[in-house]
């Protein structure tokens, strides 16, 4: 009975060692080729998590991530231009969203905040 929860086991560490390589070498999507800058910033650093239209993405999901819905627009409506400009730069330690990584080395605050105005257009006003 043991033996055959150790191979249970050991079967069910190889899948999900699968899932996490396969998810982590699969190319994210691509920009379309008439991108703005901003929509281009987005698919560079914010799609892996936060999806194609901003509600989330399988690879979040299979990481257990829980990243905001950018498409929601009570929910954005709610954060401020300020808000989500501290964010992304600083990430979301500082404010116990721990799972939100800082991009303020990666980006410039220039880059910063039309990425915030491209944020505001994933979630269009009720």
């Amino acid at each position: 009975m043991a033996r055959r929860w150790l191979l249970l086991s050991a079967a069910v560490g190889v899948i999900a060692l699968n899932a996490i390589v396969f998810a982590a070498f699969w190319p994210p999507p691509t920009p379309p080729p008439n991108a703005s800058a901003a929509q281009r910033l987005y698919f560079a650093h914010c799609v892996t998590c936060h999806g194609v239209r901003g509600n989330g993405s399988w690879r979040g999901t299979l990481f257990l991530i829980r990243p905001g819905d950018l498409s929601d627009s009570r929910r954005m409506q709610g954060n401020s231009d300020q808000y989500l400009f501290d964010i992304i730069k600083h990430g979301g330690a500082p404010i116990g969203k721990p799972g939100m990584p800082a991009f303020g080395f990666h980006l410039s605050d220039a880059e910063i905040q039309d990425l915030v105005r491209f944020l505001r257009a994933l979630a269009p006003s009720p």
